[in-house]
């Protein structure tokens, strides 16, 4: 009877030492479970939090794209404007035209005591030099052109300088044939082949046409205005000129003749040639008209059709 005592209560020891063991791990894994919850629970607010944070990173680079492409438009456009009314302050309005004397005339209120000076046959062995004293002097011309001395590569440089140095050229011819003989006028197509022949080549060289035309000799025909109109261009010839004279081809002879004709007036259009005497003239010859009180008219602001 003893020993069955002592049976049944190590029995009931070991029976609750093994209720308390199936609790204790019944608890551990609980625990477990609730940890491994929450760990997953702070996972996925995390990767919530981390793709709300993406999504919000990814609409803010959208949206700072979409406002630099807007800004971008908007510079665009703004630089297109300021282009456009570039454009339109460089276009200069005319001032003068050329009247059936072949004088310049005032439009408007423009000043009347003005002369334009005008080299003709060139580019030759003086044009680029002659260019760089009218540039040193601020003195506006135009240079008109004939096709036999642009033939070279270097000829054409030499156009290109006098162009870039703010020159206008005009259109003299492609071989200075006369566009008359004997009083009649020579065959339209020869006509139109030395006038815009010429143009197309000038254009090559400086990428524009010429605006001004002027015959050789002064020798113009009806077909040869009516071409030139066509072309846009400004026909003229000259109010006086000598330096073809044999009497003038000195330095001093052609500067003192220029500036103290008796022809010398308002809206004289001035002719001069690409030649050694005139070259070294023209420094006196500017600054003698100026003397005189006469402005340089700039070709820029000379009607043109």
């Amino acid at each position: 009877m003893k020993k069955w005592g002592s049976f049944v209560l190590l029995s009931l020891i070991l029976l609750l030492t093994a209720c308390s063991q199936s609790e204790t791990t019944s608890n551990t894994k609980q625990d477990n479970n609730d940890q491994n919850s929450t760990e997953q629970e702070n996972q996925q607010e995390e990767n919530g939090q981390n793709t709300s944070q993406d999504n919000n990173t990814e609409g803010s680079e959208q949206e700072g794209q979409e406002t630099e492409q807007k800004e971008n438009e908007k510079s665009d456009k703004q630089d297109q404007k300021d282009k456009e009314e570039s454009d339109k302050e460089e276009v200069k309005e005319p001032k003068y035209k050329v009247t059936g004397n072949w004088s310049i005339k005032p439009i408007g209120d423009a000043n009347e005591k003005v002369v334009l000076l005008t080299i003709d046959d060139t580019p030759d062995k003086n044009g680029l030099e002659m260019a760089k004293t009218l540039k040193e002097l601020n003195a506006p011309a135009i240079f008109f052109v004939n096709g036999h001395f642009i033939n070279t590569e270097e000829e054409k440089e030499t156009l290109k300088k006098i162009h870039e140095m703010g020159f206008a050229i005009g259109n003299h011819t492609m071989n200075h044939k006369a566009l008359k003989s004997n009083g009649n006028p020579i065959a339209e197509d020869i006509q139109k082949e030395q006038i815009l022949g010429l143009s197309d080549l000038i254009e090559e060289v400086i990428g524009e046409r010429p605006k001004f035309f002027r015959a050789p000799h002064g020798l113009n025909t009806d077909y040869s205005m009516e071409l030139a109109k066509q072309e846009k261009m400004a026909v003229m010839n000259w109010s006086y000129g000598y330096d073809w004279n044999q009497k003038y081809m000195s330095e001093d002879a052609i500067a003192d003749i220029m500036v103290n004709t008796p022809y010398l007036s308002n809206g004289s259009n001035l002719l001069m040639h690409d030649r050694e005497w005139t070259a070294k003239a023209l420094d006196d010859i500017v600054k003698g008209l100026r003397e005189k009180g006469y402005e340089l008219v700039d070709p820029e602001e000379i009607k043109t059709p």
